[in-house]
């Protein structure tokens, strides 16, 4: 309904142009609030209720208790199957290997994807699945098998096989869903509910991983469940499947996604190829309804009143990884200088995380897993392990209260406080752990690990929404839309959360051997100098806007 001039001086419309005239109105503001993302111009995010960010957060407290599962359960798992030693190093090493190839690919991938669903949901659902599968797996997988197999030799073997493919499925996707969940939020929130939601998932992440722990550290085999299933694994894996996917619907339902849409499908096809290229955004202008780019990876000589481009075959097949990688190698230097402070901070994470619970029972109790299993060494080596458990609790409790605190803390000390803060204390805890190992001075600076978890998952997330703000208002200064020419957030949220993957590539070679060389305590010395190393790259060498 439109009114004119006739409207007001008249008599008032009836009551059903009315309520139409409202309805329309209603389904117009619906339909702006649904409107497809186009390629030349964004919607610009509302402001999203606390209740929606805690939906959203949701899944970063299923996926860490699902880690904690697989932290307190997996090497007993590998262990009771029989999984030789020298096989150790290649169930770690084929996840992070994986990941760091494919984390590009599908972030990119998700950049373009055109689903109805929303850009990200899709591969968080695909994801999450895959780590219900691995997780199955790797907690039923002798069961399955002997289900199905008689013979001991043939059972042991496919026991081994089918855990060890359920613990890198699960931590190939419990990796990998990371970047699509952080990509998801910055797509569908303002700047202020990034910083709110950064530290919502900080905060589900310490409590999912306190509460996992914990469900690890009861005696569920004298419970009536315990009794009901064949094992204290399948127990736990109740919990932990009923927990994720819980967590998992609630995330996926808790803010709807805008739908990409390209103009045509030319647009599409010349937009992907060229930022699989360059990775600044291409420079592109509409005239005569076509459109021209001026990467120098994509051209042809035109003709006259047409535009220029390169056969569709010819341009699928420079279409692979290595074009991607180069994607990531032409990074702008501030991208690069955050990625190898992230890389740094999880091999010090990493490093101390990994071996913390045998640090405890051999270094700190002086126990040994070596010694006959009823002699007074190993039990006390047990007790360490139990007691390192404990520290990893207070670890994630102590993320989740810090996480809260960096909201506090952030309008005083900014961004490049708490990255400095959190490496600090980080490498000075680690330090004073590797040189007076006692018991209780080790659990109380466990709470500096959670200080550094808290500070991996958020600040450089934070910063990388911070480079994007700026090159938003930067291109409005320039006259262009603020979604015109943007490169995707999935490509940098994948670049980040690929220093992970690489982080634990880099353990998995050189750790494993010096712990063999030098004993446990050399991971916490270790963790201690890398830290160190970075809080320096992250006070001179990060760029914070």
């Amino acid at each position: 309904m439109t009114l004119t001039e006739e409207s007001f001086q008249g008599a008032p419309p009836p009551p059903s142009e009315v309520a139409k005239a409202d309805m329309d109105h209603t389904g117009e503001k619906e339909d702006a609030l649904l409107q497809p993302v186009t390629r030349t111009g964004a919607v610009a995010p509302g402001k999203q209720a606390v209740g929606r960010l805690v939906m959203h957060s949701m899944a970063m407290f299923g996926r860490e208790f699902c880690y904690a599962v697989e932290a307190a359960f997996v090497t007993p798992v590998l262990l009771s199957v029989g999984l030789p030693k020298n096989l150790y190093s290649l169930v770690w090493l084929i996840s992070p290997v994986l990941g760091f190839v494919l984390q590009p690919v599908v972030g990119s991938a998700s950049d373009h994807c055109t689903c109805s669903w929303g850009r990200r949901r899709p591969y968080i659902l695909g994801l999450g699945i895959v780590m219900l599968l691995g997780m199955t797996l790797y907690l039923n997988g002798d069961e399955m098998i002997s289900a199905f197999i008689g013979e001991r030799d043939k059972r042991r073997t496919w026991a081994i096989v089918v855990t060890m493919l359920g613990v890198v499925l699960f931590d190939f996707a419990a990796d990998f869903i990371d970047g699509p969940i952080k990509a998801y939020l910055f797509d569908v929130c303002s700047h202020e509910d990034k910083e709110k939601g950064l530290h919502y998932h900080a905060l589900f992440t310490g409590l999912g991983g306190a509460l996992g722990y914990l469900t690890g550290a009861m005696d569920w085999g004298q419970t009536a469940l315990g009794y009901s299933l064949a094992s204290e694994f399948q127990v736990i894996f109740f919990f932990a499947a009923l927990v994720f996917l819980i967590c998992l619907t609630i995330h996926l339902r808790s803010i709807p996604e805008v739908p990409l849409r390209y103009e045509n499908e030319e647009t599409k096809f010349l937009l992907e190829v060229t930022e699989s290229y360059k990775y600044s955004s291409i420079e592109e202008e509409n005239k005569n309804g076509c459109l021209k780019s001026t990467s120098t990876e994509i051209k042809a000589a035109p003709k006259p009143g047409k535009c220029a481009v390169t056969s569709r075959t010819e341009v699928q097949r420079r279409m692979t990884l290595k074009s991607l990688l180069n994607t990531l190698s032409s990074m702008p230097s501030h991208y690069r200088y955050l990625c190898v402070s992230h890389l740094l901070g999880w091999m010090a994470f990493l490093s101390n995380m990994l071996f913390f619970t045998d640090f405890m029972g051999q270094v700190v109790y002086k126990g040994s897993p070596y010694a006959p299993h009823n002699s007074t060494l190993y039990l006390t080596y047990k007790t360490g392990v139990e007691m390192g458990c404990w520290g990893l609790c207070i670890n994630a409790i102590s993320s989740s209260v810090y996480s809260y605190l960096q909201k506090i803390l952030l309008p005083y000390i900014g961004l490049k406080g708490l990255y400095f803060i959190g490496y600090l204390l980080f490498g000075l805890g680690t330090g004073l752990i590797g040189l007076f190992p006692n018991v209780y001075s080790t659990l109380a600076l466990c709470s500096f690990f959670g200080i550094m978890s808290s500070t991996l998952y958020t600040v450089p997330f934070h910063l990388i929404a911070e480079y994007h703000k700026e090159e938003e208002s930067l291109k409005l200064q320039g006259g262009e839309q603020a979604g015109e020419h943007e490169r995707g957030k999935g490509i940098d949220c994948a670049a980040l959360t690929c220093m992970v993957q690489l982080a634990q590539i880099i353990l998995g070679v050189g750790l494993g051997l010096l712990v063999s060389v030098a004993g446990s305590a050399v991971t916490v010395i270790s963790a201690s100098m890398v830290a160190l190393v970075g809080c320096c790259f992250v006070a001179f060498c990060v760029r914070y806007v």
